[in-house]
Parts: C-alpha cells; sequence; structure tokens
C-alpha cells in the first residue's frame, strides 16, 4: 500500500507496528487518501487492524522541553522508521504541567552534565554501583519488592504533610544511568500524580518526600522504562538514579476554571503522553491518558457558559477530533469495539465529512452486522474520497456479506470522473462456471481406454 510521508513529529507510531494498512492525509492539495482496510486482504477483519488516528498538528510546540514523536497513524513505515530514530522520544522526555503564570519563573532545562545539587554531591551519585545501592542497609524501601529504594541527603520541613495521590507536584531533578549519563534534568518538573505524566518511579517517590526534601531515588527498571526503555538516551532493561528535590505541592486545580488557552496546552500534553503509551504498545494508559485530554480540551466554563473566542473554540475542536481519533483506535486494540464506534460518532459530530471516522464507523457497523447503515456511511465516504481504494475494497466486503458470504456478486470500482453525485454500487454477476462433464475428462478417458485395449491385445498376441 502506498503511504505518504509524514508531515511533521507529533506522537507515537507503535515501534513494532501490528497494522499492515496506514492512514494518512493528503498532502495539500492532493486528492488522494489511502484508509486502512481489512477486507482489501481476503478474510482480513477490522478490528485489532486498524493504524492509530491523528492529524498533525503544524508548526506548533506544546511544551518548551518537549520534542513532539509523531501521532500514531501520520507516518509511512519507511518514513516514520527514519523519523522515530530522531525523534521516537527526546532526551528529556518528561512532560510538564505548570501553569502558565509560572513560566516565567522556570528555567529551560540544562542539557549538560552539572549537578543542579553541587552543593550534596556524594559517592552513591558518582561513582557507586547499581548493585551495591541495591543492597545498602542504610537505604530506605519504597516499595516491599525493593524495586525502588531511597536516600535521605537533606530532610524536609519539620512536620511537614506529604503530597497524595491526586495532587499536583513541583520537584527539581536530574536522573543518571549506571555510567552516569544524563538522561533527564528539570529545575521544576510539575505533574499530577497518579495520572501517568510520569513514571512510577517518581510517583511513588514524591509520595514519601516532605516539602523541600533532597533524596536519592534508585528505581528498578520494571518501575522506569522497562523492556523497551527510551530511544536514544535509555536502553531496554536500565535502572535509573535519581537526585530529586521536592519544591512543592498542591490541590490540582480544576480545568474548567482554567483560561482555554492553558487548558490547550495541557490537554496537547496529555494528549502526547497517551501517543508516547500507545507508541509503546500500552493501550490501557494511552487510552486514559486521550480521556484525560478530551477532559480538558473544552471551551465550556464551570458555570455553564462558553469562555473561548471563536478562534480558540476551533482550535479546541481540532484537538478534540485528534485525541478521539486516537482513543477510537485505542479502543479497537483494546477491543472495545462499541466504544471505539461512539468516539468515531463523536468525531463526525465535530467534522461531519471526516474521512478516516467515516471509514471507521462504516468498517465498525460491517463487523457488527449493521450493514444498510454501514453502506450509508461507506458511501458517504466514497463520496468525499472517490479514488480511496480501501473504501472500494470495504464496500465489496460489505456486498459480499450482504449476499450471504456467497461470492455472487462484486463491487466494480467506478473511475472518478464519472461518479459524481451518483455513488451507487455497479454490481455484475459473477462469472458462472460451465455445467457439465469437462472435454478434457472425456479425452482422457479415451486415452486411457485405447491403452488398455492395446495391452490386452499384445498380451494376447504374446499368449
Amino acid at each position: 500500500m502506498e503511504t505518504e510521508p509524514c508531515e511533521e513529529f507529533d506522537p507515537a507510531k507503535p515501534t513494532k507496528p501490528e497494522v499492515e494498512e496506514a492512514i494518512t492525509e493528503p498532502a495539500d492539495g492532493d486528492t488522494h487518501t489511502e484508509l486502512p482496510c481489512g477486507s482489501a486482504e481476503e478474510g482480513q477483519e477490522l478490528h485489532g487492524e486498524e493504524q492509530a488516528e491523528a492529524e498533525s498538528c503544524a508548526g506548533e510546540s506544546q511544551s518548551s522541553d518537549i520534542r513532539k514523536p509523531s501521532d500514531p497513524e501520520e507516518c509511512g513505515d519507511t518514513a516514520c522508521k527514519e523519523q522515530r530514530k530522531l525523534q521516537k522520544t527526546n532526551n528529556w522526555k518528561t512532560v510538564r504541567f505548570q501553569e502558565p503564570s509560572m513560566d516565567d519563573d522556570v528555567l529551560e532545562i540544562d542539557s549538560s552534565a552539572e549537578s543542579l545539587f553541587p552543593e550534596y554531591v556524594s559517592e552513591e551519585w558518582t561513582s557507586s554501583t547499581f548493585e551495591e545501592l541495591f543492597g545498602e542497609d542504610d537505604w530506605l524501601d519504597i516499595t516491599e519488592d525493593r524495586l525502588l529504594r531511597k536516600k535521605l541527603v537533606k530532610s524536609g520541613a519539620p512536620d511537614a504533610l506529604i503530597p497524595v495521590w491526586g495532587q499536583e507536584v513541583s520537584v527539581k531533578m536530574q536522573c543518571v544511568l549506571e555510567d552516569r549519563t544524563v538522561v533527564e534534568k528539570d529545575t521544576k518538573l510539575v505533574f499530577v500524580i497518579g495520572e501517568g505524566d510520569v513514571n512510577q518511579a517518581l510517583e511513588e517517590c514524591v509520595m514519601s518526600m516532605q516539602k523541600r526534601e533532597i533524596t536519592l531515588l534508585l528505581a528498578d527498571s520494571q518501575c522506569a522504562y522497562g523492556l523497551l526503555g527510551r530511544e536514544p538516551d535509555i536502553p531496554a532493561w536500565a535502572p535509573l538514579l535519581y537526585q530529586l528535590q521536592l519544591l512543592d505541592f498542591r490541590e490540582k486545580l480544576d480545568p474548567l476554571t482554567l483560561p482555554v488557552a492553558d487548558r490547550i496546552r495541557i490537554g496537547n500534553q496529555k494528549r502526547e503522553r497517551g501517543n508516547f503509551h500507545f507508541q509503546r504498545e500500552e493501550y490501557s494508559m494511552a487510552a486514559r491518558a486521550y480521556s484525560m485530554a478530551l477532559d480538558v480540551l473544552t471551551t465550556r466554563s464551570r458555570d455553564g457558559g462558553n469562555g473561548g473566542v471563536k478562534t480558540e473554540e476551533e482550535e479546541v475542536r481540532d484537538y478534540r477530533v485528534k485525541c478521539l481519533n486516537n482513543l477510537a483506535t485505542v479502543q479497537i486494540k483494546l477491543e472495545q469495539y462499541q466504544e471505539a464506534l461512539s468516539s468515531s460518532r463523536e468525531v463526525l459530530t465535530l467534522e461531519p465529512n471526516n474521512v478516516k471516522s467515516l471509514f471507521r464507523v462504516g468498517k465498525l457497523l460491517s463487523d457488527m452486522g449493521e450493514y444498510k447503515e454501514a453502506m450509508e456511511v461507506l458511501k458517504r465516504a466514497l463520496k468525499l474520497e472517490p479514488t480511496t481504494k480501501a473504501i472500494h475494497a470495504e464496500l465489496s466486503k460489505l456486498v459480499r456479506r450482504q449476499s450471504g458470504g456467497k461470492d455472487t456478486q462484486e463491487w466494480i470500482s467506478k473511475p472518478a470522473a464519472m461518479l459524481g453525485d451518483n455513488i451507487t454500487p455497479f454490481l455484475i454477476p459473477s462469472k458462472k462456471k460451465p455445467s457439465g462433464i469437462s472435454w478434457k475428462f472425456i479425452l482422457g478417458s479415451l486415452v486411457v481406454a485405447l491403452g488398455s485395449l492395446v495391452t490386452s491385445l499384445i498380451l494376447t498376441a504374446r499368449n
């Protein structure tokens, strides 16, 4: 199948693609769209075969310290392989969720090896092996399985509280591999505990810290980036050593009380995190991140009014379409077909001519046995994209299903110039197999008979 090159980076195509077809957006001025189609290959079903759905967000940076990986469905296989080498992750891949009013106070991330805690440099931080640290008696176990261990460097405020699940925390942190290569560094990382904004190690650790406390955190790979690691800087199964300080924590702000511009920024960061999980085939976490992004991406205010201007409303709508398309694809991966159908229908309420969602809705309805409605939806998609082979293939598959699986009819693709508004399928009878006895069978029988007769004559003459 032909695919178009990626337009830009903006979360994650799977590292090991399970899909055999890709949905690609037409470039400006191009009228051809190639859609995923389970029926393009005989017997292939929709469920579990559809590529993640997302459009590119041209020219927009969502965070000063995050390079966006590409959206799940945007890239062709060859182009995205090259892109993933360069942009699958960022050397400082952590998502920041501070409020814009605080942005002026946040320094740019320092990519140097210089320590953020120069006055607290210790042997554990600079030279000890991780095996030694996992066995040290003066380290505390955060988890019973000893996969997370911490050592107090500086005590926090006396009688200070510790953050709990669902609160927003800000930390200063740096992280190294065992060879002391710096892989993460942030002077003010802000995240909400329990929302998957960062890895498990950081979430678990901050819930054991007091305000202003400085600690060393040793994390087994199972609590960090595990089997897949994080290209290009963290290898598979790599344990990590953090040094971090809890700067502050507070209750999570209600997104509906924030300005619309802030919601767009936070919602897109959640979407990027979802795409990060999608790339790692962590579909449940990806679905959760997309759902949280949708909760934030709204112009509705707490009092029921609409707080956005027209341009912001359009931007929110566009980003909601991206999240819903991604969410529908993840739900198909999780075999949540009714939920995927609902997400796709919601896309069509925002963007009625979204060909990808029309195609997905038609395909899902066809697989669910709703043939009449599926035919209507797929015809709408074909009218918008008459040259797309995948839609023709799915219609052909639908016609076979309507005929009870008998190969008595087939879909004939009309040339684009002939379609116009009339997109009713051409149905023609299949070529019928000739009835009666084959002449080849008759000829073979005669040859055998003659051979038998000649053999009998020869044997008789010899006797």
